[in-house]
């Protein structure tokens, strides 16, 4: 169990260590010389670029987690018994899961990588990202909350079983609540850049579709 907490914890500090270099440098500032008013704008192609850095980043925090986790729960839990045994099983069956999220993200990630998206398709993904996030972070209270609940129940009724997968639920979701958070955050930062092209653009619905009509 311990080998799990100290996993945690080493993965808490990835994420906040790459939390740290979220902000696009200088370098990204560029010109665009084929727009009028638009030379401080961070390209289109640098906001992609950093979400996609993101996504592939943290697919591959959750791959490691996940690996950690069902490696040495699946050892621990041949020697282990009562309720520590239940929880490494719980820990093995949750991250099963999280390691397929993990590849499917991977996929999706490389699917992307040298996609090019106009404004409108940036914002587009921009804002299923994050919305998609904050739904992920809302599950991840609930099963804390179930945790929670499994783990005193099973304490009230000596169930062994109930109580190891209480406390399986609570560590994996209070890492997954942990860990949705700060992507929110790294690419909620990453999006601001497009308040740029906002304030340049004025986007709405036509005959033909969606309109881009840059302001001059």
């Amino acid at each position: 169990m311990r080998v799990v907490f100290l996993s945690f914890f080493l993965v808490v500090i990835l994420i906040s260590k790459a939390f740290s270099q979220t902000s696009i440098t200088d370098s990204a500032v560029v010109k665009v010389d084929t727009l009028p008013n638009t030379s401080q704008l961070v390209s289109l192609d640098s906001i992609a670029k950093r979400r996609n850095q993101l996504n592939k980043a943290n697919m591959t925090i959750l791959a490691g987690w996940a690996g950690v986790n069902i490696i040495q729960s699946s050892i621990s839990s041949a020697n282990a018994t009562g309720s520590d045994k239940a929880f490494f099983k719980m820990n093995t069956y949750w991250n099963i899961v999280n390691l397929a999220v993990a590849g499917v993200g991977l996929y999706s990630v490389k699917k992307m990588a040298n996609k090019k998206l106009s404004l409108v398709q940036s914002l587009n993904e921009q804002q299923k990202l994050e919305k998609l996030l904050l739904v992920n972070s809302g599950l991840d209270v609930g099963y804390v909350f179930a945790g929670l609940y499994l783990q005193e129940r099973g304490q009230r009724l000596n169930n062994d079983q109930t109580e190891g997968f209480g406390k399986g639920v609570l560590l994996q979701g209070g890492f997954l609540l942990v860990f949705d958070v700060v992507q929110y955050c790294m690419h909620h930062a990453n999006g601001k850049h497009l308040n740029g092209w906002l304030q340049k653009v004025d986007i709405g619905a036509s005959q033909n579709g969606v309109g881009v009509v840059y302001r001059l």
